[in-house]
């Protein structure tokens, strides 16, 4: 009698273990199946505009390829609120300002990359679009020792193209829900104005570190975010981590939830 029991509990367990790895095999052919109607439904690739989240929580970026260095500036301010952003650099800008890039680094900030020369992107082959991150990469691993996980296109100019050379090279393409609108000189109670109108959970925000009303405006910007009942965090800290796409006509990044089994790790019933 006691034969059979173990006997009839081994054959058990074995089924118990061969159905959880069928299950696995399915979500993941659901996944993969999932990212492909998605793509094949919208015929065309976009970037990251802002997240799916249900935390007040915004990033702040800043970019930098020419013009006024006012990095310094822009540091303090951070500095002083405590906040921590990304900044999409150029090859050439990091080349020409490293002791400014040696500033946001030691500030904790992450950078990512911005093209080495700031060409229009699509108007550039593969070849030589793959070229540009390649180059821009090295110099941000030379100075940082870090890698990159995010690229943003010069001008916000994408296309399948883009982000698929992103892709390939391990980026993220990101760019963004709310336009400061700094690199139009505007004032910075204006700008002020605009963001607070515009902001939203998962919100990307877009800086310029070359524009001399970016640092007067950013104090102000923040306190009223942060009033608000907003944290401003950098990319890494916003952007989906596990199985996510990307809607296809707002840019939003979304989680992908798979269907719930009924069973856990165990094998057992959810409700056991």
């Amino acid at each position: 009698m006691l034969i059979v029991v173990v006997r009839n509990w081994g054959r058990l367990i074995f089924i118990l273990v061969l159905l959880i790895i069928i299950i696995d095999v399915f979500q993941i052919g659901l996944l993969t199946t999932a990212k492909v109607v998605i793509a094949t439904v919208s015929g065309r690739l976009v970037p990251v505009y802002f997240v799916s989240t249900h935390e007040n929580k915004v990033s702040f970026t800043f970019e930098g390829a020419s013009g006024n260095d006012m990095t310094g500036e822009i540091l303090k301010v951070l500095e002083d609120h405590s906040i921590t952003a990304t900044f999409f650099l150029s090859g050439e800008w990091i080349d020409k300002h490293k002791d400014s890039v040696d500033r946001i680094v030691a500030g904790g900030h992450d950078l990512g990359n911005y093209t080495y020369s700031v060409p229009h992107p699509n108007s550039l082959t593969e070849g030589r679009l793959k070229q540009e991150l390649e180059k821009a990469h090295k110099c941000i691993k030379k100075i940082t020792g870090r890698l990159p996980e995010v690229f943003r296109p010069p001008y916000g100019e994408y296309s399948n193209k883009v982000i698929e050379v992103s892709r390939e090279l391990g980026y993220e393409t990101v760019v963004w829900s709310i336009d400061s609108l700094d690199w139009r000189g505007i004032s910075p109670d204006r700008m002020n104005k605009r963001i607070l109108e515009k902001l939203h959970k998962g919100a990307i925000i877009r800086f310029h570190i070359t524009e001399v009303n970016t640092p007067n405006a950013l104090s102000q910007i923040i306190e009223n975010i942060k009033k608000q009942g907003y944290k401003i965090v950098p990319l890494t800290e916003l952007l989906l981590e596990g199985n996510h796409y990307i809607h296809p006509h707002t840019g939003e990044m979304r989680p992908i939830r798979m269907p719930s089994t009924g069973l856990n790790k165990e094998g057992l019933s959810d409700e056991a």
